[in-house]
């Protein structure tokens, strides 16, 4: 009998058009509109290399800012940060910083650097940044010469072979000299993903309405069939058990396919743990069905109104989660974190987030549980609502 029902649930569910809009036509219709609307946003906020001037006098071409300023506009290199513009004296440096040809220049007196922009900006930033960064790498590579100078000067004594191995070693250093400054923006930086992630955990609530339906077909006050079945000899515990899995098994057909069309199709990156990935949206998905069940068994309306609700709920979730905008999810998290500890979309959102991210999974691991013990505790209330329903006449 349990399989009878389970396959009886699953075609009924398969058979509402309804269903089958908003649980898999409408996550992918919008998913194409994200694609859309999102694809050429982070390409054209990929940071561009910074246009600066620098005076290339005595102390710059014989110091040790030369380097690394030629690594780091290097056209070749992943991690070329500026283009630089070289000139004989201040004066025309200034010309060009007049001009807006540059962000700003730099000046080497006396082998300290002098920084000249005309505003505070992300270029300028940047720009302050690296020099203060070479020059504190500058003043370490010194501290350990002069170390070293002093111990090969006890071992030796010669003055000659001292500068000799001093100069090999900070123009090795110099040489090997990394700039901690690189261009992420693209690997890294994908914020818009968010709005991606919203739409899966849209998905998996929106899988509630799988089990309201299901749970709404064996309940003798809201429909023909659940009439039939409440005076049937037939174990209700079993019925029940059989609808919830057949909407289960629906919800996740849908949702496979949203995640086959976003990666194949649209080309969104989910990030490389995929056992991960999917136990939270199982997760979800069970969240989403919980939900459904629980509003099946408590509300005493119409399945229109049901329906309503569960899309209202799911929708009010997203929207505090940044689908409507990205920054939402940050406003909330800051003022009033306790909402999107409750809010199950932001618990899947979130535990996505947190394995594009973070190197660690305790992040992760939080809002699976928190997403569990929703699923539990809807599922609880559900199962007292039902044992104390009772009906004179039907």
């Amino acid at each position: 009998m349990f399989i009878h029902n389970f396959k009886y649930a699953f075609k009924t569910l398969f058979s509402n058009k309804m269903l089958i809009f908003w649980t898999f036509a409408f996550p992918i219709i919008l998913g194409t509109f994200f694609s859309m609307a999102f694809s050429n946003i982070e390409n054209s906020e990929k940071m561009k290399p910074v246009d600066i001037a620098i005076v290339n006098n005595h102390d710059f071409e014989f110091g040790l800012y030369k380097e690394p300023f030629k690594m780091l506009s290097d056209k070749n290199s992943d991690e070329k940060i500026f283009n630089i513009k070289y000139v004989d004296n201040e004066a025309k440096a200034k010309k060009l910083l007049e001009k807006n040809d540059v962000s700003g220049y730099l000046l080497l007196k006396d082998n300290t650097p002098k920084i000249v922009v005309n505003k505070n900006g992300f270029d300028e930033t940047i720009f302050k940044y690296a020099v203060e960064e070479i020059g504190s790498y500058i003043k370490m590579t010194k501290t350990i010469g002069d170390k070293k100078i002093s111990e090969r000067l006890n071992e030796t004594g010669r003055v000659n072979t001292i500068y000799q191995y001093v100069y090999l070693g900070v123009t090795k250093r110099i040489a090997d000299y990394k700039a901690n400054i690189k261009d992420v923006s693209r690997s890294n930086l994908s914020y818009t993903m968010i709005e991606f992630y919203t739409l899966i955990a849209m998905a998996c609530l929106y899988g509630g309405i799988l089990g309201m339906v299901s749970i709404n077909n064996v309940l003798p006050n809201m429909s023909s069939n659940g009439k039939r079945v409440s005076v049937s000899p037939t174990s209700k515990l079993k019925l029940i058990l059989s609808s919830t899995f057949a909407s289960y098994a629906v919800q996740l057909i849908g949702l496979l396919l949203l995640f086959l069309y976003t990666i194949f199709v649209l080309k969104v990156d989910y990030g490389n743990n995929l056992p991960l990935i999917i136990l939270l949206s199982l997760a979800g998905s069970l969240a989403g069905l919980s939900l459904g069940v629980f509003v099946s068994c408590v509300f005493k309306t119409s399945e229109n109104n049901k329906t309503g609700f569960i899309i209202a709920f799911t929708m009010l979730g997203c929207f505090l989660s940044g689908m409507m905008g990205i920054t939402m999810k940050y406003i909330i998290d800051k003022n009033v974190p306790i909402i999107n500890k409750i809010n199950p979309v932001s618990m899947i959102t979130d535990g996505f987030y947190s394995l594009y991210y973070y190197d660690t999974t305790d992040r992760f691991f939080f809002n699976l549980v928190s997403l569990l013990i929703f699923s539990g505790l809807l599922i609880s209330i559900s199962i007292i609502s039902l044992r104390r329903q009772k009906y004179d006449s039907i």
